[in-house]
């Protein structure tokens, strides 16, 4: 077992006013390096959460939560088709979009001093479809709303106590 995420670790790790951001730079340089397109903040409202491609990443030890990318098919279709040079199609959508998460989940846990080696992420897990809802035990949440291609992608990292 890693001993950074052993039962003696106590120290956990809550969201300050800078994850918003840090969060943010994390998606840009993925979406940068990964997809070849830049994202923006976005003017999008939170709710209703819709988003049809849903792909999260468990954080677990010194940080407890659920990182989550949703966006609407489109889309996602389109972030697989430029992850793939072209080449993606419908069945690669799950793949790019759960790599997609985890990336910027490990961007992001990388940002914040002392956090990487005391937290591990999980698999990803994808859910498509529009007719679903996500409930969590989280107790705080941090949202960030981009602009790509002029569509919605939501990210939202939920964290238990």
């Amino acid at each position: 077992m890693n001993p950074a995420l052993s039962e003696k670790s106590t120290t956990r790790f809550r969201p300050d006013a800078t994850w918003h951001t840090l969060i943010h730079a994390a998606a840009h340089e993925v979406f940068q390096m990964m997809v070849g397109t830049e994202v923006q903040a976005g003017d999008f409202p939170p709710e209703p959460q819709l988003g049809e491609v849903s792909a999260m990443v468990g954080m677990a030890g010194a940080l407890c939560a659920v990182f989550r990318i949703r966006c609407p098919q489109d889309v996602a279709a389109n972030i697989a088709t430029k992850m793939l040079g072209g080449q993606g199609d419908a069945s690669q959508v799950c793949d790019a979009m759960g790599e997609i998460c985890n990336m910027v989940a490990g961007n992001f846990k990388g940002k914040i001093s002392g956090l990487s080696d005391q937290c591990m992420l999980s698999v990803p897990t994808v859910v498509v479809g529009a007719d679903f809802n996500v409930y969590s035990s989280s107790q705080e949440r941090v949202e960030v709303t981009l602009r790509y291609d002029g569509k919605p992608v939501w990210l939202t990292l939920e964290i238990s106590s």
